[in-house]
């Protein structure tokens, strides 16, 4: 496998909002404790198209913060067992969320109670309590007996004083992802930061935080 799935903000500076370059990214499969099963860096970086960096978390945000870094070399190790992705998850399934969060920067860790609870224009709301690190975060489903990605994490939010986390429905825009790297797109360009506003009211009824 050469390709890794995250959200499209980890690839941007919080502070300045630019682009990071790839070739500065080292992905470390299967960290744990100070050490990882295998070592990459970055080919190319190819984010979806229609997601814009800013400060305010929207719906339209959530729903195109994804992104697919291609590896130089393929991971072969048989130590890295890579994971399929799977259809958009059905409301009310059960799913889990594996991060390197806040307090556990050192060692991956599931949390196996959630599951989703809506589906609203391409975002996925999930009772997923998250933390801050969580960013990028895969999302889980476990039908059959095998886990298979659904989606990342883009958001923490709250939605009637409930705590929840937000990421993409993955079938479409990881299709576009695909496509964007067939074409050969994904060198790095030092672009100037974009700001985007949505013009209408979702109805996630979800206050956004980034996590």
């Amino acid at each position: 496998p050469d390709l890794v799935l995250t959200a499209a903000h980890c690839l941007h500076d919080r502070a300045t909002g630019k682009r990071i370059d790839p070739a500065r990214i080292e992905f470390k499969a299967g960290w744990r404790n100070g050490r990882a099963a295998a070592y990459r860096t970055v080919r190319r970086a190819v984010l979806h198209p229609d997601y814009r960096f800013d400060a305010d978390v929207t719906a339209d945000r959530v729903r195109n913060d994804v992104a697919l870094l291609e590896l130089h070399h393929p991971i072969r190790n048989t130590r890295v067992t890579p994971f399929e992705t799977d259809r958009r998850p059905r409301k009310g399934q059960r799913i889990g969320v594996v991060s390197y969060a806040k307090g556990r920067a050192e060692a991956p860790s599931l949390q196996q109670e959630c599951n989703v609870m809506a589906r609203q224009q391409g975002v996925l709301i999930m009772s997923c309590d998250v933390d801050f690190g969580a960013s990028g975060a895969p999302v889980f489903s476990f039908e059959g007996g095998r886990a298979r990605i659904v989606s990342v994490v883009s958001a923490m939010a709250e939605v009637e004083g409930r705590k929840v986390s937000l990421g993409t429905q993955l079938l479409s825009p990881l299709d576009t992802l695909r496509t964007a790297l067939e074409a050969g797109q994904g060198v790095f360009q030092d672009a100037a930061p974009k700001t985007f506003t949505s013009g209408t009211r979702r109805d996630t009824g979800a206050k956004f935080e980034r996590p």
